[in-house]
């Protein structure tokens, strides 16, 4: 088993937002294989979702986004367990990039948002977003629903 470096460890986290622990977990259950890792850690936030989809929401927050110059405008609301997770610039900036995404997609119902491809990386879809940000705050989170203007 190859060795695990502190640098493989700080880039596969700026990448995915989730603890160096889990991070390096994955990355010595890949072999230190950089993508293999990703995957990895894609699995396990299906996984920590599907564990959490009984949890209540209480907080969260609304995102709005306008693009060309004022002709689409969106607005989104994605729940949280907590103030504390909803307060968290990470997760408004969550919030804001699937407002984009919405004035990007124009999706009819959330289902059709959360099974397309991010705009920022197509090699994700939104649903894969956001259980990455339920394993990163380790809290449900959900797209309540959402507004195209």
């Amino acid at each position: 088993m190859s060795t695990i470096t502190a640098e493989q460890i700080k880039r596969i986290r700026d990448e995915t937002g989730v603890s160096v622990m889990l991070c390096r977990k994955a990355l010595e259950e890949a072999g230190g294989d950089h993508e293999q890792a990703k995957q990895i850690l894609m699995r396990r936030g299906a996984d920590a979702a599907a564990k959490k989809a009984d949890r209540a929401l209480g907080a969260g927050t609304v995102a709005a986004y306008l693009h060309q110059g004022g002709k689409v405008g969106v607005l989104v609301e994605l729940a949280s367990e907590t103030d504390f997770v909803s307060g968290n610039e990470d997760f408004k900036s969550l919030a804001h990039d699937i407002a984009m995404q919405i004035a990007a997609v124009n999706p009819a119902d959330v289902s059709l948002l959360l099974a397309s491809p991010f705009i920022k990386n197509p090699d994700q879809t939104i649903q894969t977003l956001v259980e990455g940000a339920i394993q990163k705050f380790g809290e449900k989170i959900e797209i309540v629903r959402f507004a195209r203007f």
